[in-house]
This record gives C-alpha cells, sequence and structure tokens, in this order.
C-alpha cells in the first residue's frame, strides 16, 4: 500500500467518473424545491395589508437529485455530491432555514412600533351628546347631571408592560372610526326643562381619528366627531341638531423617551438579530458540512479497512489449507492445524466487525443527506460507494499562527454572532439609560365645534323663543363654523414627573450595564479560546501526520517481516505460531495505518472549522444553502 490511500483504483475510478457523466445527467441540475418563504398577499392596496400572507408547508420530501443519483441499487458520490446532497436535504440545516426568515419579519413589527408582543390594550366606546346640544347637553353644560347617565359603554383590560425603557410610538398609521345608533327613552324627574315625562332621543355619533407616531417619541392626533341628535322635547329650539367637532393634538417627551436612538433601540436590535440569524445559520451548515466530510471519509476508509481485513483472511485461510498439508506428511503435528483455524476464525470476525462498521457510518451518512433518512425505501436499500479517496499532502503548508488567528477572527460565524449579541446589549441599554431621566411630557391640542339644527320657535311659561339664524341649518353651516373658526378651543401644557429616589430606573440601569460587562468578557474569553482551538488543531494535525507516518512505515515493515516469515516456513526454517504472530502484527498495522489516515483526515477538517473556512474551502455559496437548491460547481463533477 503506497502512502496514499485509496477507495478504489485509478481505472475503476475513471470508470465510475465516465459513468457518472453519461448515465447520470440528471444529478449535474440543480435541485427543484419551493420555497419556504411567506408570500404576501396580492390584492389592491385598500385590504392588502389585511390579508394575511401564505406560508408554505413544510418541506419533508428530499430534493430530486438524491434519487437521480441512484442506479441499481448503488449511490456513487463523491464528497461534494454528498456535501451537496446533505445542503438541500439535512433535517437540522431546513430547520435553522426558518430563523433568518422570523428575524426579516421581526425587523418589519419593529418597524412598526409599538409595544412588545403580547402587551393587552384597553378601549371604549361611549353613547353620549355634544356639550349644549339637547337637554342633557345643555344640562351637562350647565353642570346639572341629566337622568339617565351618558349611556358610557366601556371595556378596560389591565396592561402591564414587561419592556424596560421607554415604550416606542406606534409608528404605523393608525385610522379609528366607530358609529353608534342608540335610542333611548330617559325618565325625568324633574322636567322643567324638558317639558315632558319621558326623554326619547335618537342619535347617531361618529367619531373617526387618525393617530402618527414619531420616532422621536412624540406623536399627533386629528379626530373629528359628529353628534346627530333629534329627541321630543318641545323646548329645544334646534330639532333635530348636529354638533360636529375638528380637533388636533400633540404630545411630545423632553427628556424620558426622547430621540431616535432611543425609541429605535429595538428596530436596531431587531436588524442586528437579521444578522445573528444568518450567522447562526452559517455556523450550522459547517457543522453539517463538517459531519458529512468525516462520515464520508470514514465510510471510504470503512471500505479499504474491508478490504485489508478480506485479504487477512483469505491469507489465513491459505495458510490453514498448507498446514493440513504438512501435517499430512508429517512434517507438523496436528495441534497446529487448530492453531491455524483459530487465526482464520478471528481474521472472519475482523472481517465482520468491519463491515458492521461500514454499515453503521452509511447508515449516519443516509441520515444526513437525506431529509426521510432510511424511511424512504430507495435511499434505506442503496449502498453508498464512495468515489473520492483519502489523500494526504506531501507537506501542510500552514501560514504563521498570527495569519491564522486572523483569519479566525475575520470568518468565525460563532465569534460573529458573539459581537453582534454585545452589540444588542449596548443598544438596549439606551432604553435603561434613557429611564432614568424624569418624565417630561409637552402637550397642546386645538379643536373647533360647530352646530346646527332645524329651527323651531317655542314657548314656555309666557316666553316665546326663536333660534338664532346663524345656527339653523344642518351639516353643512355646522362645518362652515369650523372652518371659520367660530368657536375655538386651544391649550397647550406641559406634564412634569419625577421619582424621589428613582430606585427602580437605577437598578434597572445597573443590572443592565453588569450584564454588558458580563457579555463583553464572554465575547473575549471566546477569542482567546479560538486561539487556544487554532493552536491545538494545527498540534493535532502534526501529531496526526507523525503518527500516519509511523504507521506507514510500521505496515510497511510488517509486511516484509510476514513475507519473510512466510518464506521460511516454505523451507521448513519457521513454526505456524510464528507465521499467526507475524500476520496479526501485519493486520494491526494496516488497521492503524488507516486510522490514522482518517485521523489525520478528520484534524484538517476541524482547523477549517476552527478556522471558519469550512464553506470557502468547500466552494459553498451560503446564499445557495438558503435557498435550498445548490448548484452542483465543477468540482463535484471530477
Amino acid at each position: 500500500m503506497s502512502h496514499r490511500t485509496r477507495c478504489f483504483p485509478d481505472s475503476w475510478r475513471k470508470f465510475i467518473a465516465v459513468g457518472l457523466c453519461f448515465l447520470w445527467p440528471a444529478s449535474f441540475l440543480p435541485a427543484q424545491q419551493v420555497a419556504i418563504e411567506p408570500v404576501r398577499p396580492s390584492a389592491p392596496i385598500l385590504w392588502r395589508p389585511y390579508l394575511a400572507p401564505d406560508v408554505p408547508p413544510v418541506r419533508l420530501a428530499n430534493s430530486g437529485r438524491l434519487r437521480d443519483l441512484v442506479r441499481a441499487g448503488k449511490l456513487y458520490l463523491t464528497a461534494h455530491q454528498a456535501i451537496e446532497l446533505a445542503l438541500e436535504n439535512n433535517i437540522d440545516i431546513e430547520v435553522a432555514r426558518y430563523a433568518p426568515l422570523a428575524a426579516a419579519w421581526q425587523v418589519e413589527r419593529a418597524q412598526a412600533g409599538g409595544a412588545l408582543p403580547g402587551v393587552p390594550s384597553g378601549a371604549s366606546q361611549a353613547i353620549s351628546v355634544a356639550s349644549g346640544q339637547g337637554v342633557l347637553g345643555s344640562q351637562a353644560a350647565a353642570g346639572v347631571p341629566g337622568g339617565g347617565g351618558n349611556g358610557t359603554i366601556s371595556r378596560n383590560t389591565n396592561a402591564t408592560i414587561s419592556q424596560i425603557g421607554p415604550t416606542t410610538q406606534t409608528l404605523d398609521p393608525t385610522f379609528q372610526e366607530a358609529t353608534t345608533f342608540s335610542h333611548r327613552s330617559i325618565p325625568q324627574v324633574n322636567s322643567v326643562q324638558s317639558v315632558t315625562n319621558v326623554l326619547i332621543q335618537n342619535q347617531r355619533v361618529y367619531n373617526g381619528s387618525l393617530q402618527e407616531g414619531f420616532l422621536s417619541g412624540g406623536s399627533i392626533t386629528a379626530s373629528y366627531t359628529d353628534h346627530y341628535l333629534n329627541e321630543n322635547a318641545p323646548t329645544d329650539v334646534l330639532n333635530p341638531s348636529v354638533a360636529p367637532t375638528l380637533s388636533v393634538s400633540f404630545q411630545h417627551p423632553l427628556l424620558q423617551g426622547f430621540g431616535v436612538a432611543v425609541n429605535g433601540r429595538q428596530i436596531t436590535v431587531s436588524k442586528i438579530n437579521l444578522q445573528t440569524s444568518d450567522l447562526n445559520f452559517k455556523t450550522q451548515v459547517i457543522g453539517v458540512v463538517r459531519n458529512v466530510l468525516q462520515s464520508y471519509f470514514a465510510l471510504a476508509a470503512d471500505y479499504e479497512d474491508i478490504k485489508a481485513k478480506q485479504s487477512a483472511l483469505d491469507v489465513a485461510q491459505t495458510f490453514v489449507e498448507d498446514t493440513k498439508i504438512q501435517v499430512q506428511i508429517g512434517s507438523l503435528a496436528e495441534i497446529e492445524i487448530t492453531r491455524a483455524g483459530s487465526q482464520a476464525a478471528t481474521s472472519r470476525q475482523d472481517l465482520v466487525n468491519s463491515q458492521t462498521n461500514l454499515q453503521q457510518h452509511e447508515l449516519q451518512l443516509k441520515n444526513l443527506i437525506s431529509r426521510t433518512g432510511v424511511a424512504d425505501p430507495i435511499v434505506a436499500s442503496a449502498q453508498i460507494v464512495p468515489v473520492d479517496r483519502i489523500t494526504i499532502p506531501e507537506k501542510d503548508e500552514l501560514p504563521p499562527l498570527k495569519e491564522l488567528v486572523q483569519t479566525a477572527l475575520s470568518h468565525r460565524s460563532d465569534l460573529a454572532a458573539q459581537r453582534a449579541n454585545e452589540k444588542t446589549s449596548e443598544v438596549l441599554a439606551l432604553g435603561t439609560r434613557n429611564g432614568v431621566l424624569p418624565l417630561l411630557i409637552a402637550f397642546g391640542s386645538e379643536s373647533h365645534a360647530g352646530l346646527a339644527g332645524t329651527g323651531r320657535t317655542v314657548t314656555a311659561g309666557g316666553i316665546t323663543e326663536t333660534p338664532n339664524p346663524y345656527f339653523v341649518g344642518g351639516i353643512g353651516t355646522a362645518l362652515g363654523q369650523i372652518f371659520r373658526r367660530n368657536f375655538p378651543t386651544e391649550g397647550v401644557g406641559a406634564f412634569y414627573q419625577m421619582h424621589l429616589y428613582n430606585g427602580q430606573a437605577q437598578a434597572d440601569y445597573g443590572i443592565d450595564q453588569l450584564q454588558l460587562r458580563q457579555t463583553q468578557l464572554a465575547t473575549e474569553k471566546s477569542v482567546k479560546q479560538a486561539q487556544v482551538d487554532i493552536l491545538n488543531s494545527v498540534v493535532a494535525l502534526q501529531q496526526a501526520r507523525a503518527r500516519y507516518d509511523a504507521a506507514v512505515q510500521n505496515r510497511i515493515l510488517g509486511k516484509q517481516l510476514f513475507d519473510a516469515e512466510q518464506k521460511k516456513f516454505t523451507l521448513g526454517a519457521s513454526t505456524p505460531y510464528n507465521v499467526i504472530q507475524q500476520q496479526r502484527d501485519l493486520t494491526t498495522s494496516q488497521s492503524a495505518e488507516l486510522s490514522a489516515l482518517v485521523t489525520y483526515n478528520n484534524a484538517r477538517i476541524t482547523l477549517d472549522q476552527t478556522l471558519g473556512t469550512t464553506l470557502e474551502s468547500n466552494q459553498i455559496l451560503i446564499k445557495d444553502v438558503q435557498a435550498g437548491k445548490v448548484a452542483q460547481t465543477s468540482s463535484s463533477a471530477q
């Protein structure tokens, strides 16, 4: 055996490559799989925001490439083809594909503003009349409680916000409209004003508002309210009547909750988390690729080990026959047949053990490259035949340790994810820092009211009253009063609140900063550990090479000793015991060589993972893996 272990002879390997090119053309086409990204609804803009996105079901079947590669019950695979199948079909990678998609939707949710998910809200709707409109409105304007109250229907819910720091305003424009139709019968204890024992009202109330929040922390609200009232009171000079109101109000924090950085921290964190999810996905892919390569070459070594064990069994059986001949001619005792047979039985058991190891590694590789595993009968019955061989270069061209460390720091996705988590902690700390400040909110509002109705002449107690012509009319008259600003109401003010000890905010900020320091130390620890891992990986690679070189020499010497002992036995200068012992030593040295070869290969794969260059070393584009459609490269066809 040469210093380069081969899974197959060169002639067989070339034959397989030609067969792959001509018999399996479909395997070189990109696998087509249904996308898993949610599909936004396609509809007119008016109701498109209120249609739920369509989320495709999970993909439980393998890509078509896997079945295309199976021919006559065998699955001939290069190492790169095994990687491609795993990138398309591995169930762990499929699960990880959803994390970046969910992170992208989290960014969209954060950009809409508002409190954290799961926080309940309160709402109320009232049946009321405008101040000065009708009997009850006149009583309310005069400060007299009217019979039957204002008919408020309310729904209140306690809200507990677990978010620490100021809550971002809802940044999506919000439109609300509430319409109430009511018929009310209100007994009158004092009928002096209503001049009726039972006040009957037919009422329509229209409430509409448009609110817009700003990333700086403030908000502005425009509201329109229209009250229509028709009642049976003979004292109303306007009946039916309308009373619209148009108002604009604003509020803005000046201390706590002020600033784009503070209110946009969840947006910033969501964007960082989106990048982190991509990094975590890359880490997952690197882990799977490493497992595939190790399983693939372990399977390749198993085939080589079976060949060696089969050869040892053949030699042992031949030796049994030779021993029988020697016993028959009287040159050896009959007990030597038993001793030779024992060695043959041992060789047969070693062969069975190697075949069992091959089956186990084959099952492991099938689970890595198939989404269904052995549940698919075609995959379960297929025999994986690795085409690539395990090779060791003449020497390891490794750059200096300093360059290896720099490579790891720039390529390791897990280290980049930790640095992103540290940045997330720093951004979130803006909220707790701002929460220490007192609360100062500036607010203001301006509203304009109108009143109009059908005029009536009312005579009560010898006094006749006629309506003011300015108020006689319909909704157009009332709106004209609003836009002419005949009845304005304006106000500005400020609200200030401070906690004398402010212990909760101080504690929140202190805890936040301590956790940030822990995160920073954990990141620094990971960087230092990466340096140690690189050094250990380099040492492990060097040791693996030294062990392999020693194993090769040991196997060569063992073969020479075995051949010499066989010749001596043939000439009658040796004993069966010595031949059997040399054969055992040769078998052990062959197994040690294969083990050292696999160990070196695994050390090389681990070094690539430690440096974060696994994907680059295997020509893998992460965007193809995320899409689940890996295009075959030229290297996989070699």
